[in-house]
């Protein structure tokens, strides 16, 4: 009997893919607990317009996400802080004060969980962030750090 899943099943498979099972664990479980749907042809159909729109919506979020991409990587951010000798600051620049200096001054607005691989900058000296912004869209946001 073929279904289309419903969600994910254990030892089954994924949301959306259509899979051959035994007709008793079909019925009796599967369709039962609403876990999965008799891949009959109106099925199938529903599940193709899905799958096309989930691809038109991730294709969309993509584009906004390369548009936003140019736009950060256009802005030079400058933190002006104290520093003590081998320009050590007193204090750090983080993530998220990257992220609201983003917001207020330029209005993109960024998770600050969205950083790779990166602490708190604690020296003197320009830095390139990367921050991933979507799936396989990963922008770098500059950043100079200068003794107040």
């Amino acid at each position: 009997m073929k279904v289309i899943l419903l969600t994910d099943v254990k030892n089954v498979g994924k949301k959306d893919e259509v899979k051959e099972v035994a007709d008793g664990y079909g019925r009796n479980y599967l369709i039962k607990n609403k876990l999965a749907v008799a891949a009959s042809s109106k099925a199938m159909d529903v599940l193709h317009q899905q799958q096309a729109q989930q691809k038109a919506e991730y294709e969309h979020k993509k584009a906004e996400a390369e548009k936003l991409k140019t736009e950060i990587e256009k802005v030079a951010l400058t933190f002006a802080l104290k520093a003590g000798k081998d320009g050590k600051l007193f204090g750090s620049v983080s993530t998220s004060k990257i992220c609201e200096e983003l917001a207020k001054k330029y209005q993109i607005n960024v998770d600050k969980r969205k950083f790779i691989d990166n602490d708190n900058i604690t020296k003197l000296g320009s830095y390139k962030l990367k921050v991933e912004l979507f799936r396989e869209v990963i922008a770098e946001v500059k950043v100079n750090v200068v003794n107040l």
